[in-house]
């Protein structure tokens, strides 16, 4: 059933890791598919983190990992805003300095956290683990005024070790929407532009690609949205159960990577 899959766009948290774990059987589906010639990339909501970063931390936990292999809401953001905004637009971010950086890489101007000025062209709001109540009373004044406001993803929760989460994205955006009255144009998964990204950068059509994570809103989502193959593991947030309630029914459940490299 995997042998028309050329191209195997896999999310990280709670898919391939568990924050500094690697999950059992990753090694071998990188083995596997290596041996079979299948392409794979890593893509991410998680805008905390750099390609840089990813790179690193697939490094270390003995993956090994090229630029182009990572596809994140970071690089859906920062096509998002070239399409939409001058190379110097101004930016209020809630976002980590990793993000900040990326940002100002490419010419963006990031307002200080305590900035009041009217002419802030956007707002965004990232998976801000370095979050301070100032960076929120900054977004909450700026959105309240009408600014342009983006999230790079809708994630509510991000999985961690042991069965646990901690409050992601979408559940940031959540506390300023109950603030403002106001929700942003969420990027990111579910939205398809990761899977188009990933199919131009491999050369691989849309239906030989399969979307493999743990969560329906985003991972499933964005596969059934793009037209793709889709494929739910059981080691992050989405249960078997959940899926029986779920507007988004992935192709085929897996209870792990190991089970996909088993078939592989």
């Amino acid at each position: 059933m995997l042998k028309d899959i050329d191209l195997f766009l896999l999310d990280m948290d709670g898919t391939v890791y568990h924050e500094n774990t690697l999950i059992p059987g990753a090694s071998e589906f990188f083995s596997k598919a290596n041996a079979r010639g299948k392409k794979y990339a890593f893509m991410s909501n998680n805008s905390s983190k750099s390609k840089s970063d990813y790179i690193s931390k697939l490094n270390q936990l003995k993956v090994e990992a090229e630029s182009n292999q990572i596809i994140s809401s970071v690089t859906v953001t920062l096509n998002y805003l070239k399409q939409h905004y001058p190379d110097n637009a101004k930016i209020y971010l809630v976002g980590t300095k990793s993000l900040k950086s990326e940002l100002q890489n490419a010419g963006y101007n990031i307002v200080p956290t305590e900035y009041r000025g009217e002419d802030i062209d956007i707002c965004i709001l990232g998976f801000d683990t370095e979050l301070t109540y100032d960076k929120l009373q900054g977004l909450c004044y700026h959105v309240s005024l009408g600014k342009d406001y983006i999230a790079t993803n809708c994630d509510l929760r991000c999985p961690v070790k042991g069965n646990r989460f901690i409050p992601d994205c979408g559940a940031m955006a959540k506390m300023v929407e109950l603030a403002t009255e106001r929700t942003p144009k969420f990027l990111g998964k579910p939205e398809p532009d990761i899977v188009y990204t990933a199919s131009e950068i491999f050369n691989v059509p849309v239906s030989k690609i399969m979307c493999v994570g743990d969560r329906l809103y985003t991972d499933i989502a964005v596969g059934i949205n793009a037209g793709a193959k889709s494929a739910l593991v059981l080691t992050g947030e989405a249960t078997e159960t959940d899926v029986l309630t779920s507007p988004f029914k992935p192709t085929y459940i897996f209870s792990s990577i190991k089970e996909i490299a088993e078939i592989l």
